[in-house]
Formats: C-alpha cells, sequence, structure tokens
C-alpha cells in the first residue's frame, strides 16, 4: 500500500478548481464581455429617463423571457426537439402578440394585464438608479448559470415603493409554491401508474396536438402574470409606436431563445423525468395551466411564477418516486438534491432582489427601520 500511495501535492485542489475556473471563463468569455458592455451602458444612460427605459426594457424583456422560458416553454422545447426551431418560435411567438394586444386593447394601453395597478407600482418610473438597469443583467448571468431566479422578485422589487407590495408578492409566491407542490404530489401519486400504462410506445399525433394546445394556453397565461417584469419600465399605457417596439423586440427575442434550444437554464427541465414524452409534458403543462388560471382569478398582484413552476416539478418528482418506491430507502436521494437544489436557487434570487430593493428604495428603508425600531 506504501509503495502505491501518492501524497497530495499541497494546494493541488485549489490549483484544479482554479484551472476549471479559466477552463470556464476561457469558454463564456463572449458573453461576459457583453455582460461587462451591458452594465457600461446602463452606467453611462442610467441618468437619462428616456434612454434608460427602453434600456432597461431591453434588458429585462430578454432577462426575463431566457430565464422564464423553462417554465412555460421549456417542456414545449424538451418534447419537440425534432421539430425546426422557427415553427415553435412562429407558434409561441404569435401568441405572445396576441396575448399583448388583448392587454392593450383591454385596458387602455396597458400590456401587463393590470398587474402593475399594485401599491407601490402604478405609476411609471420618471427617473432610475444604475441598479434598477443592472437587475436584468445581473438576471442574466444567474440564467447563463442555470439558477431558476424569479424574474418577479428580481425586477418588480426594485421599483416597488411599498414594502407591503413586496410582502404581498412573498405571500402569494410562497402559497403558489405549496399549492402546486400539493397538487402535483396528488396528481402523480394517484395517476403516475395508470399513467405510465397509458404512454407506453410512440405518442398517437393527437397527443401532440393537445400538447401544443395545452402549451401555448400555458404561455397565454405565463404572460398574463409576467408581462408586468417587461413593462415595469416603461409607461403605464404605451402608444402604437410603443407598442410595435415591445412587440418587435420580444418577438425577436424569443427567437433567438428557440434558435438556442432554451440556452443554459433548459436543462433545469431536461434533467427531470420524462419531460422530453410529449404526453409526459401535456400533462405538466395542463397542471400548470390550471394553478395559474386559479391565481389569475385570485387578484393582480405579481406572482412569482417561477416559484409555482420548481413547485410543481418538486411535486411531480415526489408523487412518481412515492407511486414506484414507496418509502423505501435508498431511492430519494436524487430526488430531495433536486429539491433542495432548485430551493436554493431560487432562495438566492430572492436574497439578490431584496438587497436590490432595499439598496435602491428610500421608502422600502424607511418602512424596514420602522419594523426594526418598534
Amino acid at each position: 500500500m506504501g509503495k502505491h500511495f501518492k501524497a497530495p501535492t499541497p494546494g493541488k485542489a485549489g490549483s484544479t478548481r482554479m484551472n476549471l475556473f479559466m477552463v470556464y471563463a476561457r469558454r463564456e468569455r463572449k458573453f461576459f464581455l457583453l455582460i461587462g458592455l451591458a452594465m457600461l451602458v446602463s452606467a453611462v444612460f442610467y441618468p437619462y429617463p428616456r434612454i434608460a427605459m427602453w434600456l432597461g426594457f431591453m434588458f429585462a424583456g430578454y432577462s426575463a423571457v431566457a430565464n422564464d422560458s423553462i417554465q412555460t416553454i421549456g417542456t414545449f422545447i424538451a418534447s419537440n426537439s425534432n421539430r425546426k426551431w422557427y415553427w415553435l418560435w412562429l407558434y409561441i411567438g404569435l401568441i405572445f402578440v396576441f396575448a399583448i394586444l388583448t392587454s392593450w386593447f383591454l385596458y387602455d394601453g396597458d400590456v401587463s394585464f393590470l398587474r402593475l395597478q399594485s401599491k407601490g407600482l402604478e405609476q411609471a418610473p420618471t427617473e432610475f438608479a444604475f441598479l434598477q438597469l443592472a437587475a436584468p443583467v445581473i438576471l442574466l448571468v444567474l440564467t447563463r448559470m442555470k439558477i431558476p431566479v424569479s424574474t418577479t422578485f428580481m425586477l418588480l422589487t426594485s421599483f416597488s415603493g411599498s414594502l407591503s407590495t413586496v410582502t404581498g408578492m412573498l405571500q402569494k409566491s410562497t402559497s403558489g409554491y405549496f399549492i402546486a407542490f400539493s397538487c402535483s404530489v396528488l396528481i402523480w401519486l394517484i395517476f403516475a401508474k395508470p399513467f405510465q400504462r397509458l404512454v407506453k410506445g410512440e405518442a398517437h399525433q393527437a397527443w401532440v396536438w393537445f400538447q401544443w394546445l395545452t402549451s401555448g394556453t400555458l404561455w397565454y397565461l405565463w404572460i398574463a402574470q409576467d408581462a408586468a417584469n417587461i413593462a415595469v419600465y416603461l409607461p403605464r399605457s404605451l402608444n402604437v409606436a410603443e407598442l410595435l417596439f415591445f412587440l418587435a423586440f420580444i418577438f425577436g427575442g424569443l427567437g433567438l431563445l428557440f434558435y438556442l434550444k432554451g440556452d443554459k437554464i433548459q436543462g433545469i427541465v431536461n434533467e427531470k423525468s420524462d419531460v422530453a414524452d410529449v404526453r409526459s409534458a401535456t400533462l405538466i403543462d395542463l397542471v400548470y395551466a390550471f394553478i395559474l388560471f386559479w391565481f389569475t382569478q385570485v387578484n393582480t398582484i405579481p406572482m412569482s411564477t417561477t416559484w409555482v413552476f420548481i413547485g410543481l416539478l418538486a411535486g411531480r418528482e415526489v408523487g412518481m418516486k412515492a407511486a414506484k418506491y414507496g418509502a423505501s430507502t435508498g431511492k430519494w436521494r436524487k430526488t430531495w438534491t433536486l429539491i433542495g437544489k432548485d430551493i436554493v436557487y431560487v432562495s438566492v434570487g430572492l436574497i439578490v432582489s431584496m438587497i436590490l430593493a432595499i439598496a435602491v428604495n428610500a421608502g422600502i428603508r424607511r418602512e424596514i427601520w420602522s419594523i426594526i425600531a418598534n
């Protein structure tokens, strides 16, 4: 044993980590150059509101859709990987255009489905802080790291002038996670085995059409909840020219997202069980759509759809494992690891967003200090 034993070289672990970091930095150098450029542009133009609001919109538009793609179109991308990306893009892109036009016509130029009418968000910003423009850029970095951050918290909290709005969003999002988790555990616990027997073999063409219909409905409901995250930088009522730019930019961003097949964040969906099967993807989207529809009826307070989706996938994994293995030890480690990792990620996003909100908003700082003082 002594003959073959080789003592570890001091500092070898640190050297290995440094080498891995350098490899990662070289591989991602173009991305980080773009991030650096975006930060520089934000620093230069944030004092000029008319320019800053459109810069913020463009940064938020792509970063919000890129991060949240795992929720609504992640399973759609995974289960349609054999189809041309531009057909998927046109379908999802045209639904986006239809949804935004619907809100614009119904609510007098408002493209957020009235989500920005909550206290503290109802007034369009007339001046910007650097961190408000930097928030979506930071979100892009977290997205690149495959962290499913809540765009609602990351983008809206830095604009909210009221702590009660932030706590309202947090309460609604937390309840969304637990409702989605509980519902999906129950559904997959009861129907996992019958559903697996039903979906053996190649899927019938009808499943493909049903999945496209379900994904389209889910995408529309997501827009009704999360368009506020993009529109928060803009006037609360858009004129025709502003509307056309809004639509064109997001439509083009969706095209890039589909061309990249969901980019890095798609891994959050792909690592879950059986999401590439069109029938499993359809069931996920259907359950998620019902949950989002229910929350659209509760009130107009914005919520984190990311938290709802993470809860849905976590409950699905638990339900499937419970149906297959029961309480058998040794079968749950990977499941709990995945769930724990996702919870840590969304918690990191919440902490970062709260730091941004406190740093930007003097009103929130005063409210927090008042609570501490009392």
